[in-house]
């Protein structure tokens, strides 16, 4: 049996057809003008859950490369603070080399010992520096100074580490402690207590006390240097771990945009193909069906 076309059923096929050519048109005009083949999740219901874990890979590695500069400021400060307690000796060798000779007054002792009591004071403020508002020598006890000046050579400084992660399961220490850069109480260079014992001897005038202080100062001085070594190993570290998070994240992006970017090029193509459909559609319609349906879609 025949199947009997109508002009009605021909002119429902046309409009059918010429829908359909608008909405390809609209959806390249859409991401030519978004430059994003994607738009919505109904676009590339696959492409989607790819362009959803690259976005979140990298918002995860975004965040690492702020953890590298948080770091960073961490051991820089560090770094900065241990050159300041360096300064600090070198200023006190000097002293107690002059205190040492035998020759000086009591008056030019008690000279010494003034500048050996503000190298003592100076030395306890850089115990307690604060890096945006937190105690950087007191481990994770950062909201609490960790030094006193009356007691500073007997204080033990919260152990544990502060850390960042810079990679997934990568955490770098960023902090030292206190008692690892001016000695724990029990240490015979503790730095605190080699000022304090310097500034009595000189008060008393024993002149061999004052030349024992120069083995102390020397050895604690020798733990700075090794102190800051271990500073420049881990800041030559996350320059290596930041160098490859920017690669990961320029990879990342290249996978992310053959997803989500528009082929520019194809879609000059592909609109004016569509274009060229759609006018065609036009014109075969008007032979078709009424030109007054027709004109109106023009």
């Amino acid at each position: 049996m025949a199947l009997r076309v109508t002009q009605s059923m021909m002119s429902m096929q046309l409009i059918r057809n010429l829908n359909t050519n608008t909405m390809r048109m609209n959806s390249m005009q859409e991401q030519m003008s978004t430059g994003r083949r994607i738009n919505r999740p109904s676009d590339d219901a696959v492409g989607i859950t790819y362009s959803l874990r690259y976005r979140s890979e990298l918002d995860a590695n975004d965040q690492y490369i702020k953890n590298v500069d948080t770091s960073r400021s961490w051991l820089d400060f560090n770094d900065t603070m241990l050159d300041q307690v360096d300064q600090v000796f070198l200023r006190a060798t000097d002293l107690a080399t002059q205190g040492a000779t035998g020759t000086n007054s009591q008056a030019a002792l008690n000279s010494i010992k003034t500048e050996v009591d503000e190298l003592y004071k100076q030395l306890v403020n850089i115990g307690n520096s604060k890096l945006n508002g937190k105690f950087v020598f007191n481990g994770q006890t950062t909201d609490k100074a960790p030094y006193t000046e009356e007691d500073a050579g007997n204080e033990t400084t919260d152990p544990y580490e502060v850390a960042f992660e810079v990679g997934a399961g990568i955490k770098l220490p960023v902090n030292l402690t206190g008692n690892e850069i001016f000695g724990s109480r029990t240490d015979p260079d503790n730095a605190f207590q080699i000022l304090k014992q310097l500034s009595s001897d000189l008060e008393l005038g024993n002149t061999t006390g004052v030349s024992a202080a120069l083995d102390k100062i020397s050895s604690r001085m020798n733990t700075i240097v090794s102190t800051r070594a271990e500073i420049g190993a881990r800041v030559n570290r996350l320059e290596f771990v930041e160098n490859r998070l920017k690669d990961i994240g320029l990879n990342i992006e290249g996978l992310q945009s053959k997803v989500e970017d528009a082929d520019y090029s194809k879609l000059m193509v592909d609109s004016k193909v569509n274009e060229n459909i759609y006018q065609a559609s036009l014109s075969v319609g008007a032979k078709i069906i009424s030109p007054t349906l027709v004109d109106f879609l023009r």
